[in-house]
C-alpha cells in the first residue's frame, strides 16, 4: 500500500536513508560541491535543504512527504503553492520505479491538491522522462515541450 507520510524529524531520517540507497544525489537535490556521491557533506545539506524548503516555518515554502510503500520509505513527494497553482515533485528510488508507485502518488498528490483549493496543478520534467511525460499526459495535463523542459498544466475546477 503506498501512503504518503508528512515530513517530519523522523521521517526526513528515513527519507535521507532512501535517497542514500536508490537514487543520485544530483536527482533530488541541489548540486553539492565535492566528489560524487552521498558524501557527508551531501547528506548534511540534503537534511538542510529539507529542513529550510519544509520543516522551519520561518523558511518553508512546500509541503512534503515521505512516500512510502507497505511501511518502507521509497522516495518523496511534494506540493509547493505558485499564485493560484500548486506545483508537484516526486522522486522514487530505482529498485521501485516502474511499478506503479508514481502514479498513485501522483493521484495522492492530486487530492491534496483539491482540498488546498489550488486552481491548477502543475509539474515539469525532462523532455527524455517518457515515464513522466506519460504518466502527467494521462493525468489529463497539457504538456508544453520548450528544449530540453516540459511542463505540465492540468486545471483542477
Amino acid at each position: 500500500m503506498t501512503v504518503l507520510t508528512p515530513l517530519d524529524e523522523p521521517a526526513l531520517v528515513r527519507l535521507l536513508e532512501a535517497a542514500v540507497a536508490g537514487a543520485d544525489p544530483l536527482e533530488v537535490m541541489p548540486p553539492v560541491e565535492g566528489p560524487p556521491g552521498w558524501t557527508a557533506a551531501r547528506r548534511a545539506a540534503f537534511l538542510a535543504f529539507h529542513h529550510a524548503r519544509s520543516l522551519n516555518p520561518a523558511t518553508a515554502v512546500e509541503r512534503t512527504w515521505v512516500v512510502d510503500v507497505d511501511g518502507v520509505a521509497v522516495g518523496a513527494a511534494r506540493l509547493e503553492r505558485h499564485g493560484d497553482a500548486v506545483e508537484a515533485g516526486i522522486w522514487l528510488r530505482r529498485d521501485v520505479r516502474g511499478r506503479g508507485i508514481g502514479t498513485q502518488v501522483t493521484a495522492l498528490l492530486l487530492a491534496e491538491a483539491q482540498r488546498s483549493g489550488a486552481a491548477r496543478f502543475i509539474a515539469s520534467t525532462t523532455a527524455d522522462n517518457h515515464s513522466a511525460r506519460s504518466l502527467l499526459g494521462g493525468i489529463g495535463a497539457a504538456l508544453t515541450v520548450a528544449g530540453e523542459e516540459v511542463a505540465a498544466d492540468l486545471p483542477l475546477s
